[in-house]
């Protein structure tokens, strides 16, 4: 292993041979320099991994020195060390970025300390991080085998995803290897587990987890009865708990988390589904029947979204609140602008309801280009996307203003996403749903292993094109082709991040209620 580099400036550079002597019988390599003009030629010319700093020498100061070097070599960390503890010289040198701040006298230790945190920081962390799963693993394994209610399914997912977040730093690929195969067990038990117990969800008096068409009533409905603070309702569309997870601390700026839910989609975990029965409180087979002027079937031409207004003053009426609010639906980042700009105008209302659409036409674009499937070519390049989307987005400025003029923020979704990887083929005639991770039609043939298949769709609230109509949901990974033209289809839609079906990352969805700060 080669040795570190270190270069160390000091006006009394002779009183630290001690230290000096210590690092390098830790096999490291310094060179000393006893003033901030030298120091900027020897550092120029010579490539060090860290630089110690005496903030107090005559000549040239030690942030004078910092300045300097900094604008020649940005990256390389400095640690500032000084006699003072005035606060102003800490401030300063923090805000020119140093690695470290150590106060004199300094023991060997400290400075051994130091550069361990700023050089071994990454390597230690991925160490302990790959020691902790491991240790982890065998505990996920054992639960895993006896999880067998939906509250215990959420809590297994999000102690996945949370090892998924920790992992996604660490050099070691093997671990992270071996969580998405404990990632794709999981699912594979789960898909098991609806196909148990989702039919009795609907079920009188049943045992069920808080889902789409209760949504609203159950945890949005308390909210607003309790007229403390006006309301903004965000429903980001197509936002996965891995993904929230992503820009958490962002919206942690402005805002203090009090309540965080996960709750369940529908099936199918479909937009037209899932999102119209958020706003209307009811599931699709009532929808058909008490508002057939909102709601269009699969096959049926036009848009599938378009009265979620609709339905959401509708609900409102149906529970007795009688509130002054306003419904946005943003689809492009004109609209996200507009809103912005008119956002003020709002203060009065109880509720602002606002769709954001970027998430779904994200991942709706990663199928169409290939730039995009690049940019989000796995989940951690999906989250990553995803961050610098909403830091730069408009939906980021609206937050901002609702904190500043004293609004509530609950935020959630419709339903989240999975990266398909593996095909399953399907037959159907020309009435068949298009969807790739569900299917709804007449005489549909498929592999029974890979789908939850659903003969009587209103035992799950679900409409029927015709009398002989079913339903069929992808489960795993899995995505469904058609037999015709199987091999180009196969190819086409494989690694890219689809929803309708029955998957962890689809069904168990964030739900969040925050107080501004």
């Amino acid at each position: 292993m080669d040795k570190i580099n270190i270069l160390w400036v000091d006006d009394e550079i002779d009183l630290l041979k001690p230290h000096i002597l210590f690092l390098e019988k830790k096999n490291y390599e310094v060179t000393t320099c006893n003033n901030g003009l030298d120091a900027i030629t020897i550092f120029e010319e010579n490539n060090f991994d860290i630089v110690f700093l005496d903030e107090n020498m005559p000549g040239m100061s030690g942030l004078e020195t910092l300045s300097e070097m900094k604008e020649k070599k940005s990256s390389i960390p400095m640690i500032m060390i000084t006699k003072s503890e005035e606060e102003f010289i800490m401030e300063e040198a923090i805000g020119s970025k140093i690695a470290d701040y150590l106060i004199k006298p300094v023991n060997p230790n400290q400075i051994l300390l130091s550069l361990k945190k700023n050089l071994d920081h990454s390597r230690l962390i991925s160490q302990k991080t790959t020691l902790d799963y491991q240790k982890e693993f065998r505990k996920i394994t054992m639960e895993m085998a006896q999880v067998n209610s939906y509250d215990d399914w959420i809590e297994m997912y999000k102690k996945l995803i949370f090892w998924e977040l920790e992992l996604e730093n660490i050099d070691d690929q093997s671990m992270v290897e071996i969580l998405e195969s404990q990632k794709a067990e999981a699912n594979s038990q789960f898909g098991k587990f609806i196909e148990r117990n989702y039919e009795d969800w609907f079920a009188p008096k049943a045992d069920k987890p808080v889902q789409s068409h209760t949504l609203f009533k159950e945890l949005v409905v308390p909210e607003l009865k309790k007229k403390d603070r006006p309301v903004l309702f965000v429903v980001i569309d197509n936002l996965r708990y891995d993904q929230w997870k992503a820009f958490e601390n962002v919206v942690g700026n402005y805002y203090k988390l009090e309540k965080e839910v996960p709750y369940y989609s529908i099936l199918p975990t479909a937009t037209q589904y899932a999102r119209n029965a958020i706003f209307s409180g009811l599931m699709p087979l009532e929808m058909e029947k008490q508002f057939p002027q909102y709601w269009k079937n699969d096959p049926e031409e036009g848009g599938k979204n378009l009265f979620e207004a609709e339905f959401l003053t509708a609900q409102l009426k149906r529970l007795g609140l009688n509130i002054k609010q306003d419904y946005f639906k943003i689809t492009n980042l004109a609209g996200g602008k507009k809103l912005v700009e008119g956002f003020k105008a709002l203060k009065n209302n109880d509720l602002v309801t606002v769709v954001y659409n970027f998430v779904d036409m994200l991942s709706h674009a990663k199928t169409e280009m290939d730039v995009v499937k690049e940019l989000a070519s796995d989940d951690k390049a999906y989250r990553s996307l995803t961050l610098s989307w909403f830091k730069n987005s408009p939906l980021l400025e609206i937050i901002q203003q609702a904190q500043k003029m004293g609004f509530k923020l609950i935020l959630t979704t419709d339903h989240g996403t999975i990266n398909v990887k593996n095909p399953s083929k399907v037959v159907g005639d020309k009435n068949t749903s298009l969807n790739l991770r569900y299917k709804t039609g007449r005489s549909l043939t498929y592999e029974q292993k890979d789908v939850y298949a659903e003969k009587e769709p209103k035992n799950i609230g679900l409409p029927s094109i015709n009398m002989s109509s079913s339903y069929i949901f992808a489960k795993n990974d899995l995505f469904l082709a058609y037999v015709n033209n199987y091999n180009h289809y196969a190819s086409y839609y494989k690694n890219t991040y689809q929803h309708g079906g029955i998957s962890l990352e689809e069904m168990i969805i964030p739900f969040l209620i925050f107080s501004p700060k």
